[in-house]
């Protein structure tokens, strides 16, 4: 049975609950570093129980890591799934590479922020027959749909320009979870491999935890 009794109390817990809510649903992903959903990622952990409870009553797991400072909603039955087309999905596999390449690099509390070069540049290493360059339309739009999941940011308006800034949050750990980021290196290096020359995956789409 869910505890509402909490906010019998207040309108504005209430409309916390709502907001937060709805931001899981429609986000997946809470991030206590972006400064639009800090807040919200606050006040979830301070009503986790209430939450979880909440949300297996949808069908929904919310799992907090509070070290990394994500707060992420999963289907419990594996459904509502984003499937991604294959261009998105090796984008967001480059992504995952580079932030952990950066991380090796900096402290837990400094920002991850790439160049839209750097995409382009381990974009070109792939030689991909099918699609040689990265065109400005496709990551215009790769970028916008990861954004909508609070997986990136970007940090100046036209993401087309070759030094434009695009900041990396650590959801991006949990699109495609995996404990050890070693393991993980490993694996997108060996999956983007994959990719060469048509590859092994000949899929449009590939499903993204969502």
């Amino acid at each position: 049975m869910i505890r509402m009794e909490i906010f019998k109390e207040s309108a504005v817990q209430k409309e916390k609950f709502r907001a937060a809510a709805n931001k899981l649903l429609n986000n997946c992903f809470i991030i206590k570093k972006k400064e639009d959903t800090r807040n919200d990622y606050i006040f979830i952990v301070q009503n986790k129980d209430l939450f979880i409870e909440y949300f297996e009553l949808l069908g929904y797991k919310l799992e907090i890591n509070d070290m990394q400072g994500v707060a992420a909603l999963s289907n419990i039955n594996g459904t509502g799934r984003l499937r991604l087309k294959k261009l998105e999905s090796i984008i967001l596999l480059i992504l995952r590479l580079l932030y952990i390449e950066k991380r090796k690099e900096l402290s837990l509390n400094d920002d991850i922020v790439v160049l839209a070069d750097e995409i382009h540049q381990k974009y070109n290493m792939l030689k991909i027959d099918a699609k040689s360059n990265l065109d400005k339309t496709a990551l215009r739009d790769t970028i916008k749909l990861f954004k909508k999941y609070n997986i990136i940011s970007n940090i100046d308006s036209d993401v087309t320009m070759s030094d434009a800034r695009i900041k990396i949050y650590p959801s991006i750990l949990f699109a495609v979870p995996n404990d050890n980021l070693t393991a993980m290196y490993e694996a997108v290096n060996e999956k983007l491999k994959r990719y060469m020359n048509g590859g092994e995956q000949n899929d449009d789409e590939e499903a993204m935890q969502d």
